[in-house]
């Protein structure tokens, strides 16, 4: 009986030899490529939290720098995070805040370019709208139109689209283009949630140009007669 145990022993012993021979090189790899799949996504998880915390610290500058109105520190801190940590959400939020800085002390030419850089390299499509909306803005300020209806006919998420209408059609209305204006001031309007203040002062656009708000606002009801 134990001599029978041991012939079965030996097969199995073959059977495994042949298996291993045949298919563990494939395995062997395949385990490397699991474990270092996932010794990958450790080491990216870890990079991540890394530069995340990296990048608050400038941010704050950023931060501080703009509550004391300056805007050397505040470029400085932003070219610093943009260089380093420029993937981070902190960095374009960062452009955001210095670019509202530099405009404020008079450095129109570095908000722009903040502004754009956070427009172009911004993966969250909440950010990129800001960025171009207040980018359009100080074009406009710069009489810069082209420039800035070049910078509102990018595609805007739902929730921004009223707005980037509305600045359109400030662009159109200092061009002298009331008709165009007009149409970009109706879209805005309809865009914007009937609640929100801000489509009073829409509203008021289309009035002073001499627009027809009863084409945009529904007809009223007939009264059913009993």
């Amino acid at each position: 009986m134990a001599r029978q145990l041991d012939l079965e022993e030996q097969e199995q012993l073959d059977q495994l030899r042949h298996f291993w021979k045949q298919y563990g090189n494939a395995i062997t790899w395949f385990l490397i490529a699991v474990l270092g799949g996932f010794a990958a996504w450790n080491g990216w998880q870890y990079w991540q939290r890394s530069q995340a915390a990296q990048a608050s610290v400038l941010y704050d500058e950023i931060d501080r720098a703009a509550g004391a109105g300056d805007p050397v520190r505040a470029e400085q801190a932003f070219n610093d995070i943009r260089d380093k940590f420029g993937r981070t959400t902190y960095a374009h939020q960062g452009g955001l805040m210095a670019a509202r800085v530099l405009a404020q002390k008079g450095k129109a030419d570095a908000a722009r370019a903040a502004l754009q850089w956070v427009a172009d390299s911004s993966g969250d499509a909440g950010l990129k709208a800001v960025a171009r909306l207040r980018l359009a803005g100080l074009q406009v300020e710069a009489k810069a139109f082209d420039d800035a209806l070049k910078t509102l006919s990018a595609a805007f998420p739902a929730q921004f689209e009223g707005l980037a209408a509305d600045r359109r059609g400030d662009v159109y209305n200092l061009q002298g283009k009331g008709t165009e204006a007009q149409a970009e001031y109706a879209k805005a309007w309809k865009a914007l949630d009937a609640e929100a203040e801000y489509r009073t002062l829409v509203e008021a656009k289309l009035t002073a140009l001499g627009f027809d708000m009863q084409t945009l606002k529904p007809a009223a009801q007939p009264a059913v007669k009993s």
